[in-house]
């Protein structure tokens, strides 16, 4: 029986191999290629522009022009890390890293969101403040920073405009960006509002709402990368169906030590042990490795079959 599954093992892996490519071949629909300068580009000017409008936000005593460079930031970050991780899934596993990098990409989306989350209450903090205490706001500057800031974002936007509908993540940095532009225009317009009516506290109201905004944003990015970091299964993939998948090849009669974990926000891998009376266990083999790969797009698939029953499946 051990060398029944050893060559089972080898078989496994032999698939397991040739998935990987299959599975690298399309991870430029998954995270940022960075190879591309469109993303640089973005990446360098949006940068570069929210630490002047975080400083403006300062200088003109405006939260809303502050919470403005806060939602500006969580999309910059978003695709600087999402590139940074995509760029490190894509390097060749070392000696000890037998899984490769790809969960930098799960990393680098809860470190996102516990940042974004932190500046949410930074600025909530400061909004509170400034509604039991109304500053004045420099109008003038809130203005013209929010209205570059917007010049800028829909430039970025642009950029991507004509990729995204083949695209998926040229599609998010399109739609992300077209967000943040309209953000930038409603500071403008409150800015104007303060103006002429000497209405301050409009301003941190206004940051209030924007802080709303990124928070919803951030609480699925925040559920679904804790989940992935405790190696739950990626949301796509009902594990209860993944089971019954298997139990109803032709000769299973159990399925136990089922496990389904996502090795980065793209790729998934499995591994389970099949109990069966079949007596071409090779067929067997490929037919529950292709049906991991093309019903649940698990790629990574390691599978022990069995014909006696084990001690460590003591329902068999």
């Amino acid at each position: 029986m051990a060398h029944d599954h050893a060559h089972e093992h080898h078989h496994g892996h032999h698939h397991h191999d040739h998935d990987h490519g299959h599975g690298h071949a399309g991870h430029h629909h998954g995270p940022v290629d960075t190879g591309d300068w469109r993303y640089a580009l973005g990446l360098s000017v949006n940068l570069a522009f929210v630490a002047i409008e975080f400083g403006a936000g300062i200088i003109s005593g405006s939260t809303a022009l502050m919470a403005d460079a806060g939602h500006n930031l969580s999309d910059v970050l978003g695709l600087a890390m999402a590139g940074g991780a995509a760029w490190l899934a894509r390097r060749a596993s070392g000696s000890q890293n037998t899984y490769g990098y790809g969960k930098a990409t799960v990393l680098a989306a809860l470190f996102n969101a516990l940042l974004l989350i932190f500046a949410c209450g930074a600025i909530a903090f400061e909004a509170a403040r400034r509604l039991a205490d109304p500053a004045p706001v420099a109008s003038g500057i809130v203005m013209a920073v929010a209205g570059i800031g917007f010049v800028i974002n829909l430039g970025t936007a642009l950029l991507f405009m004509r990729d995204q509908h083949s695209d998926l993540n040229a599609r998010g940095a399109y739609l992300h960006m077209m967000a943040d532009a309209a953000v930038s225009i409603g500071v403008v317009l409150v800015g104007g509002l303060v103006m002429l009516s000497g209405w301050t506290v409009l301003d941190p109201l206004v940051s209030l709402v924007i802080v709303v905004v990124i928070l919803l944003g951030t609480w699925g990015l925040l559920k679904d990368s804790v989940s992935l970091a405790m190696d739950a299964a990626p949301r796509g993939v009902d594990v209860a169906q993944v089971r019954a998948a298997f139990l109803a090849l032709p000769g299973v009669q159990a399925v136990h030590d089922l496990h389904v974990w996502g090795l980065s926000t793209t790729q998934t891998a499995l591994t389970a042990h099949l109990v069966h009376d079949r007596a071409d266990p090779k067929t067997l083999l490929a037919e529950a490795q292709a049906l991991a790969r093309s019903r649940f797009r698990i790629g990574h698939t390691t599978l022990q079959l069995e014909t006696d029953v084990m001690p460590d499946c003591p329902d068999c």
